[in-house]
This record gives structure tokens, sequence and C-alpha cells, in this order.
């Protein structure tokens, strides 16, 4: 790990499923507390409660996140801390949405029905045991990356997919233990509630997804294989929260491997081998173009606004 001086930026993923009757008020005074202490990220409103990733000073940080939980519908949110070496977004913004994590099912009340958490302690003995179905509720890009050993991959493209997923396959899943995991457990949330409403009664989920599990469990006794995605300029993340190998094609935003990054294909900022096929010999130009401005921003200095 890097010493914390090396790393002074303070990284908060959080959520909660709440019912908050005032979501679309709560915007601009959040908005407004975020962007006074130099805060930028993203955060989530809906009626069923609030998601995002938001980085700052270690003060500014902790002072949000006593202010969402002092919050009564907010009081035990759930937080995952990381650092950064440097600033990992560009601006803050706090957006209003239908749902906090898209699904796209209706009536699902995770609050009420989310399945059984399991600690990253008593995970292992859970999905070792041959009688468990464990299911990656990430979408392919990610599963790509790493997952957990025995780990059934439904390969959705988008989250939205997965309710036709577990439709399609719950006669296999009937009767059986299920365990579904995700990188930080909201996606989970949201999808052992659902199995639970198609009637998959015995369902848990990994409390904190896998980025608790990797900074609590120690590497010589992980059952976890590879990098795990996340949503922001780190790209991925290995055992303890180290940064990881992986890097984002900028055409494409699909994440690449080391092994992704010596393809023919694989051209820095304009195309790899998943897109070069998707893409047109204008699109490359226009990405070679802003790729030269990355890199002329970086020789001087300068922070290229699109990142």
């Amino acid at each position: 790990m890097h010493a914390a001086h090396d790393m002074p930026i303070k990284v908060a993923a959080l959520y909660r499923f709440a019912r908050l009757a005032d979501w679309r008020e709560m915007r601009a005074p959040l908005a407004a507390f975020c962007t006074e202490r130099g805060i930028r990220g993203t955060l989530l409103l809906a009626h069923e409660g609030i998601n995002g990733t938001v980085a700052g000073t270690p003060d500014a940080i902790d002072a949000l996140v006593a202010h969402l939980d002092a919050m009564p519908a907010l009081t035990g949110l759930d937080v995952k801390y990381s650092s950064a070496r440097e600033m990992p977004f560009h601006r803050m913004k706090v957006r209003l949405k239908a749902e906090i994590v898209t699904m796209g099912v209706g009536g699902i009340d995770p609050e009420r029905d989310a399945g059984t958490y399991v600690e990253p302690r008593d995970w292992n003995a859970l999905i070792a045991d041959p009688d468990t179905v464990v299911i990656d509720t990430r979408n392919d890009y990610e599963v790509g990356l790493g997952t957990f050993e025995r780990a059934l991959d439904p390969k959705t493209a988008s989250f939205r997919e997965f309710p036709d997923w577990l439709e399609a396959n719950r006669g296999a899943l009937e009767g059986k233990k299920l365990a579904m995991f995700c990188t930080g457990g909201i996606r989970c949330e949201k999808a052992t509630a659902y199995a639970k409403s198609i009637g998959l009664d015995e369902v848990y989920h990994l409390k904190g997804g896998i980025l608790r599990y990797l900074e609590e469990v120690p590497e010589e006794a992980s059952l976890w294989q590879g990098e795990c995605f996340v949503f922001d300029e780190r790209v991925a993340v290995g055992h303890g929260l180290r940064e990881g190998g992986a890097e984002l094609c900028r055409a494409c935003r699909r994440p690449l491997t080391p092994a992704d990054r010596a393809s023919p294909l694989f051209v820095e900022g304009i195309s790899c081998a998943d897109c070069h096929d998707e893409r047109s010999e204008a699109d490359r130009e226009r990405y070679a173009e802003r790729q030269r401005q990355v890199e002329r921003a970086k020789a001087t200095g300068a922070r290229h606004v699109g990142g």
C-alpha cells in the first residue's frame, strides 16, 4: 500500500436504500454542501435512496458522511473508503433519478425484501459449499477482469438484463442456496429482492460487496481471482484495494488488461480489439485528435477538460 501522505484524496463510495419523501428538495443543498468543501464526484438521489462516489480531502469527506448520516432516513449509510493520489473526478454532480441503481423493474423494495447479508469473513464458507450457486450480478466487462471461484456469469451488458436472466434460469435455481455479489453491495440488494419476488427464497449477498471483501480478507485466504472494476479513474483494484493494472479504452470505455493492450488492434486513446470493428475511420481520427490534446495537456501540466 502507498503511504498515507502519497494518497491525500479520500474517496467514499456510499449508498443507502431508504424511502426519501423529499429527495427532489435535497438536491440543491447537497450540491452546495459538497461544492463549498471542494468535493467532486456524483451522487444520485431517488425516492428509494442515495448512491454515489465522491472524493475530497479527508476532512471534507468526513463532514459529508456525518451530514448524511445525521438525516434520520439515511442513518446507517453504507460507506466504503479508499484513497487516491490525485482527484479522480472532474466535477461535482447531484442527479435526480427514478432509481439509484437501474434495474427497470417496478415494485421492488430492497429496504424491506433484500436477501440475507453475509459478512466478508463468512463468505468463503458459503461459496465453497457445493450446494451453493454463486452468481455474479455485474456486467460482462466487469466479470472479464475478475470474479469469485465457481461464480456464474450471466453475461449481461447492463443490470437491466439481470431480471430476465434470473427469470430464464429460475427453474434451475429453485430450491438452491443462491449467493449473489456485486462491486459495493448495492446491485445485490435489488437483485436479491427481485429473486425473492419470483419465489427464489434462500438468497444471500456479500455485505459491502467485492470491495469490502478485498479490503478485509487476506490475499492468501481469498477466493477472488483477478481485479475488480471500479467506476472511476483508477479503473480496477486488487487485494487490499491496491490500484490494479487495468486501463480504460478511451474510445469505448471498456476495461483493458495488460494482455488486451498487447493486441495489435489496441491504439492508446483510439481503439481496442473489442471496439476496433465497431468504429469508423472518421471516429478513430476524432479519437486520435482527442488523444493528441490529452498528451499535449499532460506535457504542459494542464488538465484536459474531457479527462
